[in-house]
């Protein structure tokens, strides 16, 4: 056999595969006694079929089947063994191979090359880092998401904002008596802090237990289909009737009184022992929101990191029409028009691609089995904090990361994800940074 590549232009190559008998002929033979021993035909025991007749009914197609093999696996090899920064499959140009009468082949295949390029970075190079400014009004709140998980629930006598309202909801008819056949629900609850409208709010401003009140739901919630249809124990599309006025009498006034910020609730969150006062549980919270800040400016310093290096680099020269035809050889279902429209696109994150392995490779950037399970532990971790639960037992990570390294596009994620947070790290240090400080919300909108 004989493989030979030879470059069409800087991008594209032709690979030529030449294979004699002798290639294939041990392969064939095997083939044709494993397929002998399990064929029926009529006249013959089973496995007993004369070898010359196998041979005339099945021998060519086993001899595709085997070139074929053949062909996948020596092409690989060299690819491999001589290092072809190939993009893509490559694709086999049409042949003219009788395998009926040939004993000898020759096959070829058009290859894409990835385009050469320089790309260093260094303190000459400087790109924007934004440090997300970590408010006393975001551990306020936080905290406040805290005391209200180990809140009790008091019964008063007078209403103030937030509070729940329990008690009779019936409608009214035109002179403000309670209407004949309409609509009355017992136990109806309802916190007036939710409407929309606030003259309707205000109607129950110091509203006392027994008092009735008259307002109208469809003007004090904006005529919210789901929230009236709630409400006033109604289908949704039932609720356009109901425009007018109801009497509410009030029978609890319920109040959510803040759980205390005490040593139990400091280790209830943070762990045993973390925290031994208001002061040091605002910090351990403030920590763990600049923790949470911080992935999320690595992330977008990577993507300016993108910008900068494909603009310093300039555009990539690519085998164009041959690349449009892996991409529609990978898109056979969606067509030429696809290709057509997503071709530049595909492209640009091609380039990144390459631009990233280069960085990878000048920063010998590699991922082990511990940084995978490293990092889906991190995704845990940091699913469960979007839901304010900060301290994690071990065993509880441990069980949800196993479950995530169980799925392949899960593990593909998690490599990648520890791919990227290396070299984030890597690259801050070896470019210079601009430290730009800016609230989440100005943040929030440079990926708007």
């Amino acid at each position: 056999m004989n493989i030979s590549l030879q470059n069409v232009d800087k991008v594209s190559a032709v690979l030529t595969v030449q294979i004699e008998k002798a290639d294939y002929q041990a392969q064939v033979e095997k083939a044709l006694k494993t397929l002998r021993k399990r064929v029926d035909m009529p006249g013959f025991r089973k496995g007993m079929v004369p070898m010359g007749l196998i041979k005339r009914q099945y021998g060519t197609s086993v001899l595709v089947e085997e070139v074929d093999k053949l062909l996948q696996e020596k092409v690989g090899e060299y690819i491999r063994d001589n290092k072809v920064n190939m993009l893509g499959t490559p694709l086999p140009k049409e042949s003219n191979a009788n395998f009926a009468t040939d004993e000898n082949f020759e096959f070829s295949f058009d290859i894409a090359l990835a385009p050469e390029f320089e790309l260093t970075l260094s303190k000459d190079d400087t790109i924007d880092y934004y440090d997300i400014d970590v408010t006393d009004d975001m551990v306020d709140q936080q905290v406040k998401m805290y005391t209200q998980r180990t809140a009790k629930y008091d019964k008063v006598e007078e209403y103030q904002d937030n509070d729940m309202l329990k008690g009779l909801l019936a409608e009214l008819d035109e002179n403000g008596n309670t209407k004949e056949g309409g609509v009355q629900v017992e136990g109806a609850v309802m916190m007036p802090s939710y409407m929309k409208n606030d003259e309707q709010k205000a109607i129950f401003s110091g509203a006392k237990v027994n008092t009735v009140l008259v307002f109208n739901p469809s003007v004090a919630f904006d005529n919210n289909e789901a929230e009236l249809a709630s409400l006033l124990k109604v289908k949704k599309e039932e609720v356009a009737n109901y425009k007018g006025n109801f009497s509410f009498q009030i029978e609890e006034i319920t109040r959510m009184i803040p759980g205390d910020l005490n040593q139990e609730l400091f280790d209830q969150v943070l762990g045993e022992g973390k925290a031994h006062s208001e002061e040091e549980f605002r910090a351990q919270i403030k920590s763990v929101i600049a923790g949470q800040f911080a992935a999320d400016s690595d992330y977008k310093f990577l993507i300016d990191v993108r910008t900068y290096a494909m603009n310093k680099i300039g555009k990539l020269e690519f085998a164009d029409e041959l690349m449009k035809r892996i991409m529609l050889d990978n898109n056979k279902d969606k067509g030429e028009e696809f290709v057509a429209q997503n071709y530049d696109k595909s492209i640009e994150e091609l380039t990144w691609h390459l631009i990233k392995e280069k960085l990878v490779a000048a920063n010998n950037i590699k991922v082990e089995q511990a940084d995978i399970t490293e990092m889906a532990k991190e995704a845990t971790r940091a699913q469960f904090a979007q839901y304010g639960m900060i301290n994690v037992p071990d065993e509880l990570l441990e069980n949800y990361s196993k479950e995530m390294m169980k799925k392949r596009e899960s593990v593909e994620a998690l490599v990648n994800r520890a791919v990227e947070t290396k070299l984030s790290a890597a690259l801050k240090e070896q470019v210079a940074l601009n430290h730009k400080a800016v609230s989440a919300e100005e943040f929030n909108k440079m990926f708007q």
